[in-house]
C-alpha cells in the first residue's frame, strides 16, 4: 500500500513592527515522504557563457550570464530546492496547491526547481517573483515532484523575502498573482490565499477567468475565490487549519518576533506545522534572519534532518572561501533512478552523514532515559550557534572571515560527535 502523498508546508514571514528588532524573519518546514532526504547544499556564484544551458529535474533551460551564490534544502534526488536562500539576502520557499487549472505530469520545471532558478538569478524578492513568472510562462510547470512511479503533481505558491520586504506569488498552471507585503507578518500553507489584495497578475489571468465561466467580470477579482477548486482535496482542508493556526502564532507573537519564535512555530505539533506521521513528516526546516541595516550580514538557519521537534537549527552566513560541509550533502549516483527513463524504477539510499547518526539517536530520544539527556545537550548546541548569531547581528562579535567560512561545518561537525 503506497504511503499517504506529502500533504503540507508552511512558509513564514515578519518584518517590522512584527518583529523584535529591525529585521525581516523568513521561515519554513518542509513536509515530504517519510523515507525522503533532505540535503543542504552551497552552490557558489558562477559566470556563464553565451548559450549554455541548465539541466533541471527534468529539463534543460537556457542558463543566464551570472548565477549567484545560494544555500539549497533540497530533497536530495532533485536539482532544485524546497527552500533557501541566496548571497543578496533573498529568500524563497514553496508549497504545493491543487487549482482549477489541471496539473500536468507532463515533465517541465517543478516548483522546487522555480525556487532555485530564483534564487540563484535574483538580488531582491521583487526580481524573485518576476523571475519565476517569466519562467512559468516559457516552459510551465509540471512532472512528478516524488521519487517513486505513481504521479504526483502540484502546482504552486511561493513566499519571497529579502531585507526591505517580502511577496507571496500563488500559481494556476502558467497564470499567476503575488501580493506584496511591507510590514507585519504573513504565512502560506497548501492553498490560495491571495484573494483581491493583487499587486501584480498574470496579463491573461482574468480573461482565462472570463473565458472558463469562472468570473462574470462584475465585482472585485478575487484569485484565491476563483481559481481554488469547489472540491477542495483533503490534503487541502486540512491546511486550512493549519493557516489558521499559523496565523493565529504570529499574532500572538506580533511585536516580539526573532528566529527562536519561528523556530518554536516550526516545531509546533499541536497546530500540524511539524508533522511526524507513518506516510510524511517535516524533512528540513529553516529560518533566516535578514537585518534592515545592509551591513550587518543575514544569517540563515538549516537543520538538514527531520522532525524540527528533534533537530538542531545551525547558522550559515555566506562568506567567501566558505568550507564545503559534505556531513550534509547525500551520496551521488553513476545510475540513478531518478535520472534514467522511465524514472524511479529502483530505489537507492540517499541518506547523508548526518541523517544517519541523527536516525539512529531519534530511536534513543524515544526510548531511552539517555535520549532526553541528548536532546538536551543538542538544544544547549543550538543555543551557542544562536547567541553567536544574535551577538553577530548586533555588532558585537566581529569573527574573523575564516570562522565564519567554518561555522556551519563546526556546527553540524558539533551535532556529529554528540550522536557518537
Amino acid at each position: 500500500m503506497a504511503a499517504p502523498a506529502p500533504s503540507s508546508c508552511d512558509c513564514f514571514v515578519a518584518l517590522p513592527p512584527a518583529t523584535a528588532a529591525p529585521v525581516v524573519v523568513f521561515g519554513k518546514n518542509a513536509d515530504r515522504p517519510r523515507d525522503e532526504v533532505q540535503e543542504v547544499v552551497y552552490v557558489p556564484a558562477a559566470r556563464h557563457r553565451p548559450g549554455d544551458k541548465v539541466q533541471c529535474t527534468y529539463i534543460e533551460i537556457e542558463q543566464v550570464e551570472r548565477t549567484h551564490a545560494v544555500v539549497l534544502s533540497r530533497p536530495a534526488w532533485l536539482w532544485g530546492a524546497e527552500m533557501g536562500a541566496n548571497e543578496h539576502g533573498v529568500c524563497v520557499g514553496n508549497e504545493g496547491v491543487w487549482t482549477r487549472e489541471p496539473v500536468g505530469e507532463q515533465e517541465a520545471l517543478l516548483g522546487m526547481d522555480l525556487v532555485r532558478l530564483a534564487l540563484e538569478r535574483s538580488r531582491s524578492a521583487h526580481e524573485a517573483v518576476r523571475v519565476i513568472a517569466a519562467l512559468l510562462e516559457r516552459h510551465g510547470q509540471g512532472g512528478p515532484c516524488k521519487e517513486e512511479p505513481a504521479p504526483f503533481c502540484y502546482h504552486n505558491t511561493f513566499l519571497l523575502a529579502d531585507r526591505a520586504e517580502a511577496w507571496v506569488l500563488e500559481t494556476a498552471g502558467p497564470y499567476w498573482a503575488a501580493q506584496r507585503i511591507t510590514e507585519g507578518s504573513r504565512n502560506i500553507s497548501n492553498q490560495l490565499s491571495i484573494g483581491t489584495d493583487i499587486t501584480a497578475e498574470h496579463a491573461g489571468l482574468r480573461q482565462r477567468a472570463r473565458s472558463q465561466g469562472w468570473w462574470s467580470g462584475d465585482g472585485e477579482f478575487s484569485f484565491a475565490e476563483v481559481f481554488s477548486l469547489e472540491q477542495q482535496p483533503v490534503r487541502m482542508e486540512a491546511a486550512k487549519a493549519r493557516y489558521r493556526a499559523g496565523r493565529e502564532l504570529l499574532r500572538q507573537h506580533a511585536g516580539r518576533i526573532t528566529a527562536e519564535t519561528f523556530m518554536g512555530i516550526l516545531r509546533d505539533k499541536a497546530s500540524g506545522i511539524c508533522v511526524d506521521s507513518e506516510g510524511f513528516r517535516t524533512a528540513g526546516s529553516m529560518v533566516s534572519v535578514l537585518p534592515r541595516d545592509p551591513a550587518l550580514p543575514c544569517v540563515h538557519f538549516f537543520t538538514a534532518t527531520p522532525d524540527p521537534s528533534r533537530s538542531v537549527f545551525k547558522p550559515f552566513v555566506f562568506v567567501d572561501g566558505l568550507k564545503p560541509a559534505p556531513q550534509v550533502m547525500s551520496p551521488s549516483f553513476a545510475d540513478d533512478p531518478a535520472k534514467k527513463i522511465p524514472r524511479f524504477q529502483s530505489k537507492v539510499d540517499r541518506r547523508h552523514q548526518l541523517y544517519r547518526r541523527h536516525e539512529a539517536a531519534l530511536a534513543l530520544m524515544e526510548s531511552d532515559p539517555q535520549g532526553q539527556k541528548l536532546q538536551e545537550t543538542l538544544r544547549a548546541l543550538e543555543r551557542q550557534g544562536l547567541e553567536a548569531a544574535h551577538a553577530l547581528l548586533a555588532g558585537t562579535l566581529a569573527p574573523a572571515p575564516e570562522e565564519l567560512a567554518e561555522l556551519f561545518f563546526d556546527c553540524v561537525d558539533a551535532e556529529m560527535k554528540f550522536y557518537k
